[in-house]
């Protein structure tokens, strides 16, 4: 019997493949073809029915899922928003993700064209949110405008393997509620996807009840655009009534719970968005606006779900796979991105991540999965692809050049400490 030609295989000492049970394979092989999942086999059993191009070892190595940050906020470095700055935050915020094990991001930015071209151009898979506003910017002057490059921007993207696009309504309290509806009417038409930050703060929340008299959910269920297209990011301040509306509707939702802390806010309900009692909800984690989108790091999002979940607790809200389920195929999913990543399956995407738990922290190895929740972080990231092209090797950019970067952001830096000088 010929052996079947492949790719790579990829032999570290566990697979966590997310599917099903969440299964910890070991001494198992990962087999890829053309950017894809092949199979997951015991090594041995791969060594005999495989003949790949590459073999790659990683012995004291966990391989899982990509990590997926579905909220993110990627806006232009230093006083001028020029293209080049634009483009350089993007690449700066590809490149603290891939470190961090990210392999997939939904980001909302003032020049999305950038944002897309950096994605493309680094290999990474994105959703890029479209934004629309009222007040002018670098990318429109009023709505109208707006919405005519968001659409245009759209169509650019349509069909493209790991970049697509989302509307991205900024300030949603903000908006004529003629313009909402458009958007609503628009991704209800073209079966595209809304994302938006909704309940996050009490001042935005007061806010749209002096303008519009509706909480900002309640009016979103008036114009109609509740429902599993729907992506709500933060969600702090809840009322059951409101949590129900989220629940009825499949509405997705993303906890970016080291933001909120930061500003203040608090943290969304978690026992009862989470209650398994009920419709259960779709929840992914974001690393979230302003301070926290600095790090691009969704290992202090799983810390912090952990310990808002009681995972140490005699009845935990989620188990440690299923927090960890929160950082990969449910934020695929929220995303819409689950028939193709998200989980370690034959025939989806290779975007991998893999982690060094030779570390002193995750010794000894008695539950990995356990482990990696507690005690995991960017420092253990050695290992990361994306449709089978490896983005990082042992620590390194392979297609990034960081230098290059880093010599770039140190104009905008330069700048920005002349101007809280003068």
């Amino acid at each position: 019997m010929l052996a079947v030609p492949s790719d790579m295989h990829i032999t570290p000492r566990w697979i966590l493949s997310m599917a099903g049970d969440a299964e910890l394979l070991e001494e198992h092989t990962l087999v890829l073809r053309d950017g894809r999942i092949l199979d997951i086999l015991p090594s041995q059993g791969a060594a005999e029915r495989y003949a790949p191009r590459v073999c790659l070892q990683r012995p004291a190595h966990l391989l899982m899922p990509g990590l997926v940050n579905a909220h993110t906020l990627i806006e232009p470095l230093g006083p001028h928003a020029s293209p080049q700055h634009a483009r350089d935050a993007a690449t700066l915020g590809i490149a603290r993700m891939l470190r961090s094990g990210v392999t997939a991001f939904c980001a909302v930015g003032h020049i999305p064209s950038e944002l897309a071209r950096a994605a493309e151009l680094q290999g990474m898979r994105a959703v890029v949110g479209l934004p629309i506003a009222e007040h002018p910017s670098p990318w429109a002057r009023n709505a109208g405008e707006y919405l005519t490059r968001a659409l245009k921007l759209r169509d650019a993207y349509k069909g493209h393997p790991s970049v697509s696009t989302a509307f991205a309504p900024l300030r949603a309290h903000a908006l004529e509620d003629s313009t909402l509806a458009r958007i609503g009417t628009l991704a209800a038409e073209l079966d595209a996807a809304t994302v938006l930050t909704v309940h996050d703060s009490r001042r935005d929340i007061d806010a749209c009840v002096a303008r519009h008299g509706l909480r900002p959910i309640a009016r979103l269920e008036s114009l109609g655009m509740l429902s599993p297209a729907l992506l709500a990011a933060h969600t702090v301040h809840l009322e059951s009534a409101e949590i129900e509306l989220l629940r009825r509707a499949g509405v997705g939702m993303v906890f970016g719970l080291a933001d909120d802390l930061a500003r203040g806010e608090g943290v969304p309900p978690i026992a009862a968005l989470l209650d398994s009692g009920a419709r259960p909800l779709r929840v992914g984690l974001g690393s979230g606006d302003e301070i926290s989108s600095a790090a691009a790091d969704l290992w202090t999002e799983i810390k912090l779900l952990a310990l808002h979940a009681g995972m140490a607790s005699p009845r935990p809200l989620m188990s440690a796979h299923g927090i960890l389920a929160a950082a990969t195929c449910a934020g695929a999913a929220v995303l819409g991105l689950d028939a193709e990543i998200g989980t370690l399956e034959p025939g989806k995407w290779a975007d991998l991540c893999c982690l060094d738990l030779a570390a002193p922290a995750m010794q000894p190895p008695l539950d990995p999965a356990r482990q990696v929740v507690l005690a995991g972080g960017r420092d253990l990231v050695s290992d990361v692809w994306v449709a089978g092209r490896q983005l990082l090797c042992e620590g390194r950019f392979t297609r990034l050049d960081w230098a290059d970067l880093a010599a770039r952001l140190k104009a905008p830096a330069a700048q920005a400490r002349m101007a809280d000088s003068a």
